[in-house]
């Protein structure tokens, strides 16, 4: 009688192998049905999706999004797609006005950037617009109120010193210059202040380092950016040090 207990015992242990058997199976098959959900699209949302990202610079363009997921054929995003679709239609703003090697425009996870040289915005030492900057600011201003984005103006200057009774320093000019620029968009083109923020960063956001003449007359410049990685709010530059001001500050 023992020895058939023994048996018994001994065969039933060899069959324990197929509830792990089976939790496995049973796994497996959870996990393939959780993919296959996941790889179904819904359409609905993907059409608010598409709205949504369409109008982020305020364009009208539904039918961008052409691959998979939000991912556009030739593997941009389709908030790159738009930041270079902006871009280019500030380049094309821009056209005859005879002053591209003063205004350039770049682009980067913030959004699209313009940037203007001194030489195009003001005389040296001094936060007035030049009357020859208007009719650039002007196809700007145009262009840009259209846009839904928050927009920074940006002053930035060299390394040089500055010491004279309107400006104690390259913070105040940078902050004038900013300040300037945005108050003639606001007054001008009728900006929504709620969506201009006013920045100044000196010298300490230089786009090429201060070694020479020429590099330090390419980070005396104001720039504007197309903020788009928070929409409606105004979002740290970066790296440096900043003044900023905020909407309800400007004049």
């Amino acid at each position: 009688m023992k020895r058939r207990r023994h048996q018994q015992s001994e065969h039933d242990n060899s069959e324990r192998w197929l509830l792990t058997y089976a939790d496995l199976i049973t796994l497996l098959l959870g996990l393939f049905v959780i993919l296959y959900a996941m790889s179904k699209v819904d359409a609905e949302k993907y059409s608010e999706l598409r709205a949504a990202l369409g109008g982020v610079f305020g364009g009208d363009h539904p039918g961008m999004l052409t691959g998979k997921a939000g991912v556009m054929n030739g593997g941009l995003s389709v908030l790159e797609a738009e930041r270079n679709r902006v871009a280019q239609e500030i380049r094309n703003a821009l056209q005859g006005a005879g002053k591209s090697d003063l205004v350039t425009v770049s682009q980067n996870e913030r959004g699209v950037t313009i940037h203007m040289m001194e030489q195009l915005l003001f005389n040296s030492g001094s936060a007035d617009l030049k009357e020859t900057s208007l009719s650039t600011l002007d196809r700007l201003g145009e262009l840009l109120v259209r846009m839904p984005n928050d927009i920074r103006v940006e002053g930035h200057t060299d390394d040089v010193p500055i010491h004279s009774d309107r400006f104690p320093s390259n913070w105040h000019l940078s902050v004038s210059r900013a300040l300037n620029t945005a108050y003639y968009l606001m007054e001008t083109h009728h900006f929504d202040p709620e969506r201009l923020s006013v920045v100044g960063y000196s010298e300490y956001q230089p786009l090429v380092p201060n070694t020479s003449p020429e590099n330090r007359a390419r980070n005396r410049r104001v720039d504007i950016v197309i903020v788009t990685n928070v929409p409606h709010a105004a979002t740290p530059a970066g790296n440096g040090p900043g003044v900023s001001l905020s909407k309800k500050d400007t004049p």
